[in-house]
């Protein structure tokens, strides 16, 4: 049976700190607390389950503060948590079953994260797996009976452990905060956190942080050295922030350049909106349609269906189409009942 080291980077949790340990502290054989500045009761909640509790001054980012209560385990793998996942009892025995039958050159497990869509998290889907059990130290292996090579993948196991994610409250006005300094300070983000950065302002951004956002996207329109992909993220981000300041120039200039490199769901909804707010319900709904059934979505899947369904609905109230209006949202019911 393989040894763990629960790793946990905290701030301010004494609400459910608690809860987390608990459904977790006795399946691991060391707990980890890397405190990041709280002004709360959480150290001293900590100190119930463990005496490995450390300081770690927050200098904005979230990769040195794991990196450091890492750099503290002692046991071969480490599970690493946050203070609103939950483990229920079920999983608790899945997660005891897997630890025992663990096979040794298994150097990664993921687990399915649950409840993603509630308090405005910024996922396009309710489950989906990620990496949370590490093996510390990696041993390397040679493969290949002739011209040899070192194996560098890591070997992934996706587990059947289903992690409950049970946040207070939405962490986006946080997040973007911390995207913005980077950006500011001349950070360029990788392709994986533009992605995360346009996503989670389209998800779950206000016209604030449209607004503070709109220079670094216009930037990355502009760049050669962006994919195809970042491109369009940035065109979708600078579209909804025109849209919503009302700059009907930036507006037309982003989502041409959009539907010129063949469109997609989010800006078709943009499109959809510009409409609906001009009472032009025909061209709306329109757009909508295209949004739902002509386009895939780039960043936010409930452009490609919820959204887009629920404009073609208002539309077709609004011209008086009952049985249209009726048939879109028998296709919301069932597509909601599918998720």
């Amino acid at each position: 049976m393989i040894t763990i080291s629960l790793c946990m980077i905290v701030k301010n949790e004494e609400k459910i700190l608690a809860r987390c340990l608990d459904s977790v502290a006795d399946l691991c054989e060391e707990i980890i607390i890397v405190d990041t500045g709280s002004t709360d009761r959480t150290k001293d909640i900590a100190g119930k389950y463990t005496d490995r509790i450390f300081d770690f001054p927050w200098i904005d980012d979230f990769s040195a503060a794991r990196n450091f209560a890492f750099s503290k385990a002692t046991q071969e793998y480490i599970y690493s948590a946050d203070a609103d996942e939950v483990l229920d009892e079920e999983n608790r025995q899945r997660f005891r079953v897997m630890k025992e039958a663990m096979l040794p050159e298994i150097e990664i497990v993921q687990m399915k994260y649950a409840n993603q869509m509630r308090f405005g998290t910024v996922y396009n889907f309710d489950e989906e797996y990620r990496p949370k059990l590490f093996k510390r130290l990696r041993e390397f292996v040679w493969t290949e009976p002739i011209h040899e090579t070192v194996r560098l993948d890591p070997v992934v196991y996706d587990s059947d452990v289903v992690i409950m994610h049970l946040p207070e409250s939405s962490h986006a006005k946080r997040d973007l905060a911390n995207f913005h300094r980077h950006v500011s300070e001349g950070y360029r983000l990788p392709r994986r956190l533009h992605n995360m950065y346009a996503r989670e302002l389209l998800m779950a951004g206000d016209q604030e942080d449209l607004a503070r956002a709109s220079v670094f996207f216009q930037q990355s329109a502009a760049d050669e050295n962006r994919s195809g992909d970042e491109m369009l993220e940035a065109y979708c981000v600078v579209a909804r922030a025109a849209r919503l300041d009302k700059d009907m120039r930036a507006f037309c200039k982003y989502t041409s350049k959009a539907l010129a490199m063949g469109a997609c769901s989010e800006i078709c909804c943009e499109l959809g909106m510009f409409y609906e707010e001009a009472e032009d319900y025909e061209e709306a709904a329109l757009w909508y349609y295209n949004a739902v059934y002509e386009t895939q979505p780039a960043l936010q899947r409930a452009c490609g269906g919820e959204i887009g369904l629920e404009g073609l609905i208002r539309c077709y109230q609004a011209l008086g189409c009952r049985e249209q209006a009726e048939n879109y949202r028998r296709d919301l019911e069932r597509r909601r009942s599918e998720i």
